[in-house]
């Protein structure tokens, strides 16, 4: 019967085309707004390494001076980074599984080809750690190794896109040299394409929700060879020497540090690390406001660091908004709809069919127009992404529409005209058939 009910549903959208257009405009509208700011905030707010997110960390360390009532201040944040002198010790120490120090990089490419000219490049100086910690995969090869990265060898790690871009799709690159920044690195792997969304290890210094980076050279090399930062400096004194050097050694904070321990039960021991560490600088006249660490997990340095901001939320609770304001339309349209066919519904009744059939007819018929305005709904959701894809390339990953949305499409436009026909549907099954028959 319900195969019947869906036959008549769809016949029905050709009898009245100029309320069936209007309804499936409205409804189609309404999801189409809803779905589109939905889409962007599942994006944003998405847990983008769901399987370690509890047991990956960032450590904060307040190095700031003591000066203009900060020593009292107990809501102080400390600042967001860490300087390249404490990164560098949470590093050696090794306390967690694994550790990575991150600074930002723009080595300019040279491919030595007379049809692609010098080109800068975003790239991290990293530990070799980088990459297990945060399950990137590669292509070719393999990170390199811990002796290379002990003495500080000129080797790298490149993306895909950079690999086909200097040497052609279906080449592999392992094992020649790539010229950055006037100097020849070996590149001992190639990573498949990874794009984390948010690009949650390295929130600072670079847009949340762009692509990942093409190069990523051992930590120790950069600084070898002085590899100018890309990414945010703010420091706390004058650096004891100018220049690169300067930043090393001073007590500027431009390095991410991230942790991954055993288990989110190691957080408290790592936490007590934390403190032991900056007691032990204190000895050394360093860290002059009292301890104020932070240990956030992904989860929590989303949270942080406002990922999805407030008014990505009231948007996406406005489009729901207007999605109501069309289910109202949708109910009127519905009615002057239904209010025209009392005498078929007099009929029907009259021939034997109970006021259950009658309301599942009509709900089904609500249904189908639910059914045809979830299709352009969806149409004008992905016009809708591709306008915003373009109007801003920054947040070009967030803008596409994966089958668990579409199949979200489907259901809430479907749901929203069964609601809207509840109403239309009850005053249809009223119909009296004795007076609609007198009337005939």
């Amino acid at each position: 019967m319900f195969g019947y009910y869906l036959a008549l549903g769809f016949r029905s959208l050709r009898r009245n085309p100029v309320l069936t257009t209007l309804m499936v405009l409205t409804l189609s509208v309404g999801v189409a707004a809803s779905m589109t700011t939905l889409t962007l905030l599942r994006g944003m707010s998405g847990d983008p390494i769901p399987q370690k997110s509890d047991r990956l960390f960032v450590p904060l360390l307040d190095n700031g001076p003591a000066g203009d009532g900060a020593a009292t201040d107990t809501g102080r944040e400390p600042p967001e980074q860490l300087t390249m002198r404490d990164a560098l010790a949470l590093w050696e120490a090794a306390k967690g599984v694994r550790q990575t120090p991150i600074y930002g990089v723009s080595p300019p490419i040279d491919s030595g080809r007379p049809d692609l000219p010098p080109f800068f490049s975003e790239g991290l100086a990293v530990g070799r750690d980088f990459f297990a910690m945060f399950d990137v995969p590669f292509m070719h090869g393999q990170p390199w190794s811990a002796d290379d990265e002990q003495r500080g060898t000129q080797v790298a790690v490149i993306s895909r896109s950079l690999a086909e871009r200097v040497y052609g799709e279906g080449v592999n690159p392992v094992g020649q040299s790539i010229r950055a920044s006037d100097s020849e690195y070996q590149i001992v792997g190639v990573i498949d394409t990874w794009d984390p969304l948010p690009k949650f290890y390295r929130l600072i210094g670079s847009r949340s929700f762009d692509t990942s980076e093409d190069i990523y050279l051992p930590i120790r090399t950069a600084i070898a060879r002085e590899l100018q930062v890309n990414g945010n400096i703010s420091c706390n004194s004058t650096p004891p020497s100018p220049g690169f050097r300067g930043l090393v050694e001073g007590e500027c904070n431009w390095v991410q540090m991230w942790v991954e321990l055993e288990s989110a039960g190691d957080r408290a021991r790592y936490a007590d690390y934390l403190v032991a560490y900056v007691n032990e600088q204190k000895a050394l006249n360093r860290f002059e406001l009292p301890v104020n660490n932070r240990l956030y997990n992904v989860r929590e340095w989303l949270e942080e660091r406002e990922v999805v901001s407030d008014d990505t939320r009231t948007s996406t609770w406005l489009a729901f908004g207007f999605l109501l304001v069309c289910l109202v339309n949708t109910v009127g349209l519905l009615l002057a709809k239904f209010s025209a066919r009392p005498g078929e519904i007099g009929v029907r009744r009259a021939l034997g069919a109970s006021r259950g059939e009658v309301f599942r007819q009509y709900l089904t018929e609500a249904a189908v127009i639910g059914l045809v305005g979830a299709g352009m709904g969806i149409a004008l959701t992905l016009g809708a992404l591709a306008f915003i894809r373009d109007f801003n390339p920054g947040i070009a990953l967030l803008t596409h529409l994966d089958v668990p949305m579409l199949g979200i499409a489907v259901v809430v436009s479907v749901v929203a005209a069964i609601v809207a026909g509840l109403l239309p549907t009850w005053r249809a099954c009223q119909v009296v058939p004795a007076l609609q028959l007198k009337s005939q």
